[in-house]
Parts: structure tokens; C-alpha cells; sequence
């Protein structure tokens, strides 16, 4: 079979971007966005980002070029993460809740051409700007307006305006709905550029390519089981990883688009009502959200949420589903352009008590469909670990949708991906039936007196406490243990008698080991997060070193 080879019959590049002009025929008068009053159907928003793509090609967009998005999940922020690789370009999206400082790095960095900007952020598109050394060409801004919007005052301040070139809207009416769409030469070109969070080191420009966003796509709606249509709310912002790279696969399967923008229990609930949602992600952080609203009722109808981000404590789980929700369970990183691995459910499970069942939902679970290898290694040596649900590793992947590295970065490349390896900087242990759990960030471990504490562990049961709403643990220095824990919690609102510290600490030694009890408790209203929702685990440790320390 020598002669049997590939051909251009059979290897026209694999892209996420023909989702879109499928979806303009197949689902053609089906809803695909709906926004506040505002609805489009499949085949208006193909001609959309046909016209957006258009008018990037006039400005001067070429294959190659990066153009970046600061703006929430608006209708044109999911426009665009078709519209920018249809002109050739590669998509950067940026978060909404960078400081001027980083947006600026992040700009610099990507070399962006062209920025959209929604008309909440112009304040901070021009100070990010305003931060280029002199002589340095800046982009071009757009600006993204919402009429809908009723706070909205997009005709104030000339000023302010005078620094946009056009409006979003205006390149939509401009460019030619004819357009023919840049399609790639190759499907290892690359098409998406996301910066990892940076909350410890200078963020990473990891560099996706048609390949892969193809295949996570694509594994994500197998895994999950998406069917044909559903109703996806964006509770995810976009700009973390694309949406886990639900943008695409929501126009794979027809889906109905609810843009959010802004996370806030009463508005998803509304929402999911109105709208007859059937699907939506976020990190646990959104599940906690949802919990907490006071006054909550049980869903209508059953809503399937994937959550990922951060080990979900199984006691979030639990409250989760009380009100209605499936949850599901995945891991994922920037690196891998969405969730790689999921906590397949095995019907016998069904059958267990429901607080077993969430403590095994909070396993990470298997390998998806599409992606190719994980393992738990001696970060070491490079050998496998024993699959005993003991045996502590790093984590690591190989497959199709990890990214083809960090931009600029060579060596930081080199470093995460060797010995035919991604490796993820995360610990974990492997069970016996083939699931894997994360266990923490390897610069998260505890390390009290020669013994490695998990703080997810320790934040597990923390829980599980009747007053807990969140908690988060991190090393405090000890003058005769080396460090010991440290937790930080935020108590439930209207409780009628809030625990002290010795509570929690009694109840953590009731619980668990005693080496891993936390030495200290604070008690905070807020613990602070990073731009895609993870509890800032830095900042914590900032606070537990300046307290001293433990004697």
C-alpha cells in the first residue's frame, strides 16, 4: 500500500472556522445569538463576521497578524472569534479585568494590530496606550458599542471617541458579505493567541493552531454530549481559553448563544427561565455564585454545567445539584485550548449516596475522546507513578490540541514540553480504575515539618463546614515546623452564630489528619481572584508571610 498517500483529495486542513458556514446552512433561520433584546439568527451571523472580516482586510489585516478583543461576552465578542481567523488574522482575546500596566504588556508583546474594544473598557484601552515608549506604533481601536444598555453614554466625550477609528457596527455595514474567507494552508497554522492568567510569573503567549481548536471542539461536544440546538449560556467568559472553546462547537451543533454580560446569580437564573437554557460552564467560583443567591428554587428544569478552573470541593458539588444542575467535571489548561480530561460517570454510581457521588465527581476523570495520553510521572525521572490513589506526581499530556508553544518563549517551551511530554506543573495522584484527581499546583504543596500537606485537600473539608462559603489554604511560616497551614475563609451570609477560629480548627481536627489542620484561620469577606476566577493564592501567602512567623 506504498502508494496510497495523503492528498490534497484528503487532507484539506482541519479548521474550527467552517463550523460557522455549516451552521449558516444547516441551522440557517435558527436562533444563534440572543443578547437583551437583540437576536440573530445562524445565517445573519455568518454574513456578520463575513463583513467584519471584510473590513479587517481593508484596514490592512493580513494572514499572520494578531488582532486582539477587550470586551465582555457580548454578541460581537463571539462574532469575532470567527471574524478575525476569517480574515487571516490570529485572535487574542484579553481580559476585561487586567490593569492598564498588563493590557499594555499583553499589546506590546503580541505585536496586535488592530484592538475591539467595548465602550466599558475605553477608559483602559487609552491609558494602556498612553504606555507605549514614544515612536512605537499603536494599534488601531474599534469601538464596541451597546445600545441596549441603558447606563450605556456612547456619544460622550469627543475626546474619548476621537481615539476610535470606527465602531464595531460601522465595519460590519461596510464589508462585503461576498467576502471569501481566508481559509488556512496548512492546519497547523496558527490561529488563536491566550495569555496564561500570570498570577505568580510574567503571563505566557500560548499560540494555538486550526488543528487543535478543531479537535478540542470537537471532543468537548462528545464528551459532554451536547445535542443538536441547545441553549448555551456564557457564564464563562471568553476570554479565558475562547470559552474552553465552546465558541465553536455551540455553531457545530446549531447551539442558541445567551450572552452574559456580567456574572450575577439573579440575572442567570432570569435568564435560564426566560430562555430555557439547557448548558452552561464556569469555574467553581460560578457554582458558588449560584448557591449563595439567597432565596433560591429549585430548577424547572435540569441545566448541565461543566465546571473546571480549579478542583471543585465536593461539598460545592453537592449544593450545586440540590438546586437542579448536572454537574460535570473537567481539567483543562490554557495550554491544552480547553477541558482535556472529564470524570466520565459510570451509570452504577447513580446508585451511590449523593455525597459519595460528588466526591467522585470531583476526580478530573479520564482522557476525552480526540486527545491522546495523560499520565502521573516522577517530575524527576520521568517514570510513571503507581496507579494506587496514593502515589503523588506531576501531571502530564500529550495530544493533538496542545499548543504549538509559547510565543517568543523557546526555552520556556522547551521546558514544559520534553521527553514527548506536556508537563503541567500540576500534582496528582492516579486511582486505581484509571481516573485521574489533582491534588494541587506543585507551588501550592504545604510542606510542614518533612510531610507534603495538598491544600485542596484541606480546602475539601473546610467545605464541608456548615458555615463555609469559600476557602482557599496556603503555607505560613513556622518557626519549628518550616511552614504550616494557613487557611482563609469567607463565612455564609445570615448565619445566627458565626464560628471563631478555634471552631474551624476544631472541626478541621475532627476531619482530617492532624498534621494537616490549619495552625491560623482568617476571616475575610472577599478572597481575591484572578481575571478568570481562580482565588489568588499569592496574594494570600503575601498576607500569611506578613504575619510572621508561627511560634
Amino acid at each position: 500500500m506504498d502508494e496510497l498517500k495523503p492528498s490534497p483529495v484528503n487532507s484539506t486542513p482541519l479548521t474550527p472556522i467552517a463550523f460557522l458556514e455549516r451552521a449558516a446552512i444547516a441551522y440557517a433561520d435558527c436562533l444563534s445569538v440572543i443578547y437583551n433584546d437583540t437576536t440573530y439568527t445562524w445565517s445573519q451571523t455568518n454574513r456578520r463576521c463575513l463583513q467584519v472580516a471584510s473590513s479587517l482586510s481593508s484596514y490592512g489585516i493580513e494572514t499572520g497578524h494578531v488582532v486582539s478583543v477587550l470586551a465582555p461576552n457580548v454578541p460581537a465578542t463571539y462574532e469575532l472569534q470567527f471574524a478575525v481567523p476569517m480574515a487571516g488574522a490570529i485572535l487574542h482575546n484579553i481580559n476585561t479585568r487586567l490593569d492598564a500596566r498588563n493590557v499594555c504588556i499583553l499589546l506590546r508583546h503580541s505585536e496586535s494590530k488592530l484592538v475591539f474594544v467595548d465602550y466599558l473598557s475605553r477608559e483602559l484601552i487609552l491609558e494602556a496606550v498612553s504606555l507605549f515608549p514614544p515612536n512605537t506604533k499603536r494599534p488601531t481601536l474599534v469601538l464596541i458599542t451597546d445600545d441596549a444598555d441603558p447606563d450605556a453614554d456612547q456619544s460622550s466625550s469627543s475626546s474619548l471617541t476621537g481615539h476610535f477609528s470606527c465602531s464595531y457596527e460601522d465595519m460590519v455595514e461596510k464589508g462585503d458579505p461576498g467576502f471569501e474567507w481566508v481559509q488556512p494552508q496548512s492546519e497547523w497554522d496558527p490561529v488563536v493567541l491566550n495569555y496564561t492568567s500570570g498570577t505568580t510569573s510574567s503571563p505566557k503567549g500560548v499560540v494555538q493552531s486550526h488543528r487543535g481548536i478543531f479537535i478540542v471542539s470537537a471532543a468537548a461536544l462528545i464528551d459532554w454530549g451536547v445535542p443538536k440546538q441547545p441553549v448555551y449560556l456564557w457564564a464563562l467568559p471568553i476570554f479565558h481559553t475562547n470559552g474552553w472553546s465552546h465558541v465553536w462547537g455551540m455553531a457545530a451543533v446549531g447551539g442558541t448563544n445567551i450572552c452574559l454580560r456580567k456574572v450575577e446569580a439573579p440575572t442567570i437564573y432570569s435568564l435560564i427561565d426566560r430562555h430555557g437554557v439547557t448548558h452552561m460552564s464556569g469555574a467553581p467560583v460560578v457554582l458558588n455564585i449560584l448557591t449563595k443567591s439567597p432565596g433560591v428554587e429549585p430548577l424547572k428544569n435540569p441545566v448541565h454545567i461543566i465546571t473546571a478552573g480549579a478542583p471543585p470541593p465536593a461539598a460545592v458539588i453537592l449544593r450545586t445539584e440540590s438546586l437542579g444542575f448536572v454537574v460535570s467535571h473537567g481539567y483543562g489548561l490554557t495550554e491544552t485550548a480547553g477541558l482535556v480530561v472529564s470524570c466520565a460517570w459510570k451509570p452504577k454510581w447513580n446508585t451511590f449516596p449523593a455525597s459519595e457521588r460528588a466526591r467522585l465527581k470531583a476526580r478530573q476523570g479520564v482522557t476525552m475522546a480526540g486527545f491522546t495520553e495523560m499520565d502521573v510521572v516522577d517530575p524527576k525521572t520521568g517514570e510513571s507513578m503507581r496507579r494506587d490513589g496514593v502515589s503523588v506526581g506531576e501531571v502530564v499530556l500529550r495530544g493533538g490540541c496542545l499548543m504549538l508553544g509559547y510565543l517568543k518563549d523557546p526555552l520556556g517551551t522547551s521546558k514544559c514540553m520534553k521527553d514527548g511530554w506536556f508537563y503541567t506543573g500540576d500534582v496528582g495522584i492516579m486511582h486505581q480504575d484509571g481516573y485521574l484527581e489533582i491534588k494541587d499546583r506543585s507551588k501550592d504543596v504545604i510542606i510542614s515539618g518533612g510531610e507534603n500537606i495538598s491544600s485542596v485537600e484541606v480546602e475539601s473539608v473546610l467545605y464541608t463546614h456548615p458555615a463555609v462559603h469559600e476557602a482557599a489554604v496556603v503555607g505560613r511560616p513556622d518557626e519549628f515546623w518550616g511552614e504550616t497551614p494557613c487557611a482563609f475563609v469567607d463565612l455564609k451570609d445570615g448565619l445566627n452564630h458565626e464560628p471563631c477560629e478555634k471552631d474551624i480548627i476544631d472541626f478541621c481536627r475532627n476531619n482530617m489528619p492532624h498534621f494537616m489542620v490549619p495552625k491560623t484561620v482568617v476571616f475575610k469577606d472577599e478572597l481575591p481572584r484572578t481575571s478568570t476566577g481562580k482565588i489568588q493564592k499569592f496574594v494570600l501567602k503575601e498576607i500569611a508571610k506578613g504575619m510572621g512567623p508561627k511560634k
